[in-house]
């Protein structure tokens, strides 16, 4: 008890310190100022997100589309990872908690896969090393596609005759090519393009009219008050773990009915119970539900609950919709390619 108290009072005094050197550095409401910072913490988005191990290929990527939609490779044939993660709803749900095969209820909330593959790892406990291991692990997840077991997932895609000339385009030379680490790699490539530019990577490239005034001043109440401390990098977030609840437990102020331990239930580490992958924020305003129990209905709502049990701050009603109208500024565009839903092959 006494280690997590002193955890949470070192962060605390490390939000304050870095707080002031951006004061002392800003001093006012100067862009130049602003932007000399904001370039610190975060940096424009890329065009693609590279991988040394998945190569991103149009080969890959055109049949890591289809695939993204195929329903009949899971259990009931009625599952893709569209599914929970709709183009409509910002490849998000919109549901607390997804509904995965026979109706089955997902362990937490369906985050967005726009920028995703740029995360430290995949799921809210990090328990997928990358896009790819979801992908995959996806196939045989019991409340997911629920296959008995990759083998029988192999079978009912080779069954399809189109996906043997698919995949052979996308892994040429392999002998045998319909395999579910490359129905991963093919889905991990398609959702490496899946990069959203917004009006704030435009700013982060030197263009200060991107944004607006009190845009502006959104950005500079963000980092002031402690927030891109943990949600920095180009995605804004999601490139470490975090207890939720670092001052007071995050139950206190959501609507969570089952306490979720986060990645102690990964490591059985004590240090890990109700720690979390930091959310990267890119598109926030379009992914509600928010937390990983989806326990919060309001974007103005979760901002406030951050500052009270993250930074020991009673955000005031004027920082909350600064921090709000910053937000929305990372709402970006979804690739012209991922909008064109694609035709499934047919079965034979």
């Amino acid at each position: 008890m006494h280690a997590l108290k002193a955890g949470a009072a070192a962060a605390v005094i490390l939000s304050i310190i870095l707080a002031a050197a951006f004061v002392s550095a800003a001093g006012t409401d100067d862009a130049g100022s602003i932007l000399a910072r904001a370039k610190q913490v975060f940096g424009p988005l890329p065009e693609v997100i590279a991988s040394q191990d998945n190569p991103v290929t149009p080969e890959k990527v055109a049949l890591g589309k289809i695939l993204f939609y195929e329903t009949r490779v899971s259990v009931d044939g009625t599952v893709s990872c569209a599914r929970c993660h709709p183009v409509g709803l910002y490849l998000a749900d919109g549901l607390k908690k997804s509904i995965g095969n026979n109706s089955k209820v997902n362990p937490r909330n369906a985050p967005t896969l726009l920028n995703t593959a740029g995360q430290i790892s995949a799921h809210w406990v990090g328990n997928r090393k990358n896009v790819e291991d979801q992908a995959k692990q996806a196939l045989i997840g019991p409340p997911s596609f629920g296959m008995p077991s990759y083998e029988a997932a192999e079978k009912k895609l080779k069954e399809i005759v189109a996906y043997t000339v698919l995949f052979q385009q996308a892994f040429p030379g392999e002998k045998e090519s319909v395999t579910a680490d490359n129905f991963a790699r093919a889905i991990g490539a398609y959702e490496r393009t899946l990069v959203t530019p917004s009006r704030f990577d435009l700013f982060l490239k030197g263009n200060n009219a991107s944004l607006t005034g009190p845009e502006q001043k959104g950005l500079q109440t963000f980092i002031q008050v402690g927030c891109g401390d943990c949600h920095s990098s180009p995605y804004v977030g999601g490139q470490m773990y975090q207890k939720f609840g670092v001052v007071e437990p995050y139950w206190k102020y959501t609507k969570s009915t089952d306490i979720d331990e986060g990645r102690y239930t990964v490591t059985k580490k004590e240090e890990d119970k109700y720690v979390f992958k930091v959310p990267l924020l890119r598109n926030v305003e379009k992914t509600a539900p928010y937390f990983h129990d989806g326990s919060v209905d309001h974007l103005r709502d979760a901002v406030w609950i951050m500052g009270r049990i993250q930074l020991a701050q009673d955000l005031a009603k004027t920082q909350v919709e600064e921090i709000l109208t910053f937000l929305k500024t990372l709402t970006g565009t979804i690739p012209a390619n991922a909008l064109q839903i694609p035709i499934l092959p047919a079965s034979e």
